[in-house]
C-alpha cells in the first residue's frame, strides 16, 4: 500500500502504525515513505527514537504524541501520554516527554489532544502551544478540528507549524482547497497549488 501511495501522491508521505524496529522503519523508507511515525514504540523505549533517527536521519523520524489532560482545572496545566488510542495511561508528562524525544533525534512531533479529538471543538491550543514553545522542530497540531477557523488557530494561537484535520474533509464538510484559501485568506503561508 505505502509503496501504490507514494507513487500516486505528490507530496511527502508520512507513514505510521506498528513501527516497532529500526527495520520497519528501513522497509517503509524503501517502500517510498518520506518520513515514518513512531508511537507506542517510542514510549516503551524512548531510546528507538535515538537509534532510527541515527540511523536514518532526524528529517524521517516523526513522534506522535498522544496526550490527556490530567490536571485539574485549578491546577498549572499538565498532559499525560496515553497509548493504544488514548485508552492506557503511562504515567510519562507530555511536555517533557516531547523535549526528551526531540533531544533523541526527533525531527518532527505529531500532537493529538486525546481529549478533543473527534469532537469538533478545536485543538487544545494550551497543549499544542507548551509543546511547541517547549521544541525546536516543526509540530503538528492534531485532534478537535471541526472548522476552518480552527486551523488557523492551530498555527496562530497554538504555535504549530502545521495543522491536521480529518473529519472535516472525509464527511465532505470542507474541501483542502477550502482550508488553504481560508488559511491563506488569515494571511498564513500556504502552498495553494497542488
Amino acid at each position: 500500500m505505502v509503496e501504490r501511495t507514494a507513487a500516486l501522491c505528490f507530496m511527502p508521505v508520512t507513514v505510521g502504525g506498528g513501527v516497532r524496529t529500526v527495520e520497519d522503519i528501513r522497509t517503509l523508507l524503501l517502500a517510498g515513505a518520506d518520513k515514518v511515525s513512531i508511537n507506542s514504540a517510542a514510549v516503551k523505549d524512548t531510546g528507538f527514537v535515538g537509534r532510527a533517527a541515527d540511523k536514518f536521519g532526524d528529517q524521517c523520524i516523526v513522534v506522535s504524541i498522544d496526550a490527556k489532560r490530567v490536571s485539574a482545572p485549578s491546577e498549572a496545566p499538565r498532559w499525560e501520554i496515553f497509548t493504544h488510542g488514548g485508552r492506557n495511561a503511562t504515567g510519562l508528562d507530555a511536555v517533557t516527554f516531547a523535549r526528551d524525544v526531540v533531544a533523541l533525534g526527533a525531527g518532527e512531533l505529531l500532537v493529538t489532544s486525546m481529549d478533543r479529538d473527534g469532537t469538533k471543538s478545536g485543538f487544545d491550543i494550551e497543549l499544542t502551544r507548551t509543546i511547541a514553545d517547549a521544541v525546536h522542530v516543526p509540530v503538528i497540531a492534531s485532534g478537535g478540528v471541526g472548522t476552518l477557523d480552527h486551523l488557523v488557530e492551530g498555527i496562530r494561537d497554538g504555535h504549530a507549524t502545521a495543522v491536521l484535520a480529518a473529519s472535516i474533509f472525509h464527511f465532505g464538510t470542507y474541501t483542502i482547497p477550502q482550508a488553504k484559501a481560508h488559511m491563506a485568506a488569515a494571511g498564513l503561508a500556504v502552498r495553494t497549488h497542488g
